[in-house]
């Protein structure tokens, strides 16, 4: 039967027990040591003591099921797990880099910390979702760092698993969570929607940029309620050195709806990767809180919140994709180029909620210098940008749908490639240039970027009829 209370130097299954590395209000996390491991381990138990909270058991055992089924360098790798009838634990790794949590001491961080940490907690967001898990606890202390930069998100007692039952749902009325940056739907017991954890991230944005919780820190169910019809001070009402961009990524991030956020994680990590490209709406110039007479419709009158159903939920990620159009401005057909933007209207048709990011390459050379000036004394970079501005008019996207990156490189297929990795695009689609001997010997960019893309790649050509030799004596007519 399991301990209450565990000591150091307890042997459990052959791990020993060193020293309390963190005493939290559900478990602790000890050191411990193995013949059989050599790495860094941390071995999380759960408080079992008198007074116990039962969700902490609960919750330990959603984490004990869901770890095991996660992967990748944005969550803990999982060593060994204990069983309740001898002693519950979880072995994982121990993450040699830094909590979220130090930061705190120095708030409001500088804006571009603030989207560089976020477009890093978006990213492993990105991963958590694509394994359909909402993981409904982020907050600073959940986050932890890699030495090599990546974010990890751990304790996972609060998550939800599209494909295993729900036990902290099936057993609890109330709802769980850290109060201030539980998501309005998370308040009324919806626990199964992705865009709940860009809810949590948009709070912690807030509070680092502001040194301020946009709802505060309630602790009953009357005040955690507020946030569903009373909306935060604008975060450049509380620091005007917050940019414009920053802010509406923000306030998009906090809106009530699930419907008015970021569709994904995904579209989410690409605005704060790149505040520039970041399309302005009223959110952005927002000063004051809205009016009392709209906060007393909202209360009363609520507009209806968009749920989607657990079995849906993974399809949401496939509707709201991020496309990448790589155009050849210099090197395509009138045609090919016509071809190009129907393939990608289509896509926008086919998925509204898509994000269209519009790339053209400027290749430079490996090593003499380029001028930045074409013959006509036009500037190359902006030509190329107004350009595909020009090549993409036609193509219908909600505000701010449709982005575009003229890209320096090398190797136009590399330079294609590593903003696919880096912005989490789902689908390329490109031109095929026609058949030249230099294309022959060296190979084709549509070709590199297929053969190594991390996603679905779409090549248009143009189809190529046959030549028909007219009969001798010329046509003859019916």
């Amino acid at each position: 039967m399991a301990k209450a209370k565990l000591r150091t130097g307890d042997v459990i299954d052959g791990f020993t027990l060193g020293e309390v590395a963190h005493k939290g209000g559900m478990a602790r996390l000890w050191h411990v040591t193995h013949p059989d491991h050599t790495e860094p381990m941390l071995m999380k138990v759960p408080d079992l003591g008198e007074g116990g909270d039962p969700a902490t058991i609960v919750g330990f055992e959603m984490e004990q099921m869901i770890l095991p089924r996660l992967s990748g360098p944005h969550v803990p790798h999982v060593i060994a797990i204990g069983d309740f009838s001898v002693q519950p634990y979880v072995v994982v790794e121990q993450i040699s880099g830094t909590s979220l949590y130090p930061w705190l001491e120095r708030l409001p961080l500088a804006p571009e910390e603030v989207a560089d940490l976020g477009a890093k907690i978006a990213t492993a967001l990105v991963s958590l979702h694509h394994q359909k898990v909402v993981h409904l606890d982020i907050k600073p202390s959940n986050i932890m760092f890699r030495e090599t930069g990546e974010a990890v998100l751990v304790d996972f007692g609060l998550a939800r698993h599209l494909e295993l039952p729900d036990l902290m749902d099936e057993e609890f009325r109330l709802p769980y969570g850290t109060a201030p940056y539980m998501a309005p739907e998370q308040v009324l017991g919806h626990r199964s929607d992705f865009r709940s954890d860009i809810f949590a991230l948009g709070a912690l944005l807030y509070f680092f940029a502001t040194g301020k919780r946009p709802h505060g820190d309630p602790q009953r169910l009357k005040g955690l309620k507020r946030r569903l019809w009373r909306d935060a001070v604008p975060p450049r009402a509380l620091n005007p050195a917050i940019p414009l961009a920053l802010q509406e990524v923000i306030l998009r991030c906090l809106e009530i709806n699930p419907a008015r956020r970021y569709p994904t994680a995904a579209q989410l990590a690409v605005d704060l990767q790149d505040l520039e490209h970041v399309a302005l709406t009223p959110r952005a110039a927002k000063m004051k809180r809205d009016s009392w007479s709209v906060v007393i419709k909202r209360r009363f009158n609520p507009d209806p919140m968009d749920m989607v159903k657990p079995e849906k939920m993974t399809g949401q990620l496939y509707d709201a994709p991020i496309i990448a159009a790589a155009v050849d401005l210099s090197g395509s057909s009138p045609e090919l180029l016509e071809s190009l933007r129907i393939m990608v209207s289509r896509a926008v048709e086919q998925t509204p909620n898509a994000r269209i990011a519009c790339l053209n390459v400027l290749k430079v050379n490996r090593i003499t210098l380029d001028s930045t000036l074409d013959s006509t004394g036009n500037n190359k970079h902006v030509k190329r940008l107004v350009d595909l501005k020009s090549w993409a008019s036609g193509l219908k996207a909600p505000d701010g749908g449709i982005t575009f990156h003229v890209l320096e490189a090398v190797s136009p297929a590399t330079a294609i490639l590593e903003f696919s990795r880096e912005n989490h695009v789902d689908h390329i689609v490109m031109g095929a240039r026609a058949e030249t001997a230099m294309r022959n010997l060296l190979g084709s960019v549509s070709g590199e970027v297929a053969a190594h893309a991390p996603c679905t790649v779409t090549v248009v050509r143009n189809r190529v009829w046959p030549e028909v030799e007219e009969p001798k004596g010329g046509w003859v007519g019916p």
